[in-house]
Order: C-alpha cells, then structure tokens, then sequence
C-alpha cells in the first residue's frame, strides 16, 4: 500500500512539475523515480539543469535515502558517511540555486555501488547554448514561422496552481 501511494504521489508530481513553466522541475529517474531500476545514468544523459530548476527525488522511504555528498571522490566512492544533506522523506525537492556540479548518492551503499546515484551540473540561468532560438538564418532556411499565440495557454493559467496546493493534495492523500 506504501508502494501505491508513493506511485501516486508520484505522479501528481510529475504532472504537476509538467505544467509549471518558469523554471524546469526534474523528477529524477523519470516515472520509476529514484530507485536502482530507473537507470538514473540513462536518465541524466538528455537532461540541462540550469540555475532556479528544482530536482525532485521520489523513492520509497523505507529502502532508500538521498545524501548529498561534498566531493566527486565521496560520490565515486559512495562515502556517504558527512553528508552535505540527508533526504529521508520519500517526496523530496532540490532547488538548485547555484552554478556547479552537485552530487547525490544514495544513502544504502548497495544501491549506491549498483549506480543510484546522480551529479548534476548547473548551468547559468541565462545560459542558451542547450536551447535553439530562431535567428534570420535558420528562418530563411525553413521557410517560415507559425504564428505565436494570441491568448495565453492554458499552461500559463495552470501554472498559477500554487504549491501549497499540491502539497495540500499530497497531505490529503497521506493522511489516515
């Protein structure tokens, strides 16, 4: 039962973090979260983190942990034992505040050895390299360019759901 509520509060998440469009949420692992199963190596390999993104660790509590570790020597080697931070909670969101490479592992050193483990490398904010802006080229290259819209999306209404809603969602779920 455990199990299908973490699933669930999962994928509220996910759909939630979809919808936000300011900054970019990342669920770590993808639909299976963090668990030795979701191939968090593959995972990464498409990701660009930049500076005001949020990662989100979504893993069972009772098997797994999330620590943040100082050192690219302490992640290789799953040293876990002084920890910048421990994630305990199950549903568990990282802003990423700063530019530079953070590392997690996970806090079960079985799992860590077996690759449960992530570093992130966060690129400036403004950074433009990752994404494509039309230029005059590009433009004259592929003929034209649709129209942008004339109203706002529905993503820019529903990005208004605040997070004390979801949080007030995953309590209700939660709850006994």
């Amino acid at each position: 039962m455990a199990g299908m509520k973490v699933l669930v509060a999962g994928l509220l998440l996910v759909v939630y973090v979809s919808l936000v469009g300011a900054q970019s949420h990342h669920v770590v692992g993808g639909d299976r979260g963090w668990a030795k199963a979701s191939e968090v190596t593959e995972w990464l390999s498409d990701k660009v983190f930049r500076v005001g993104d949020k990662i989100w660790f979504i893993y069972s509590a009772a098997q797994e942990g999330v620590a943040e570790v100082r050192s690219k020597e302490e992640y290789e080697s799953c040293d876990v034992s002084n920890p910048i931070r421990m994630y305990t909670d199950g549903l568990d969101s990282v802003p990423l505040e700063g530019e530079g490479i953070r590392y997690f592992a996970s806090s079960n050193s079985e799992s860590c050895k077996d690759g449960l483990k992530l570093h992130v490398n966060v690129q400036p904010k403004d950074a433009k390299s990752e994404r494509s802006v039309p230029t005059s080229e590009s433009v004259a290259a592929t003929d034209t360019l649709a129209e942008g819209p004339t109203s706002p999306s529905a993503g820019a209404h529903i990005a208004a759901i605040s997070p004390m809603f979801l949080m007030a969602l995953l309590v209700g779920f939660f709850a006994p």
